[in-house]
């Protein structure tokens, strides 16, 4: 099965979208710095916690995590301070 889209492991972070985790008040340091990245070919990577193990029996019928794929959980705070830096279309 082809997919329509798939994830460059080459892609490079070039931009932090929004406020870093240390501006939020995220972070304890080093570790646990959830965050959000605009990659060189205009992809997005998001920091946060791995909750799919907790998630995967709650999801609505029609969401899916598909093998090899993740649900990331990131604040509130971070999403919403990347926000600016997002287009509205």
């Amino acid at each position: 099965m082809n997919q329509p889209w798939d994830a460059d492991p080459d892609a490079v972070l070039t931009r932090r979208l929004g406020k870093s985790p240390a501006e939020l008040g995220t972070t304890g340091g080093r570790d646990g710095c959830p965050d959000v990245w605009e990659l060189d070919n205009g992809d997005i990577a998001v920091i946060g916690r791995d909750l799919t193990a907790a998630y995967r029996a709650g999801l609505p019928q029609d969401v899916m995590v598909g093998e090899g794929e993740r649900l990331v959980v990131i604040p509130r705070a971070t999403l919403l301070s990347a926000k600016a830096d997002l287009p509205d279309a």
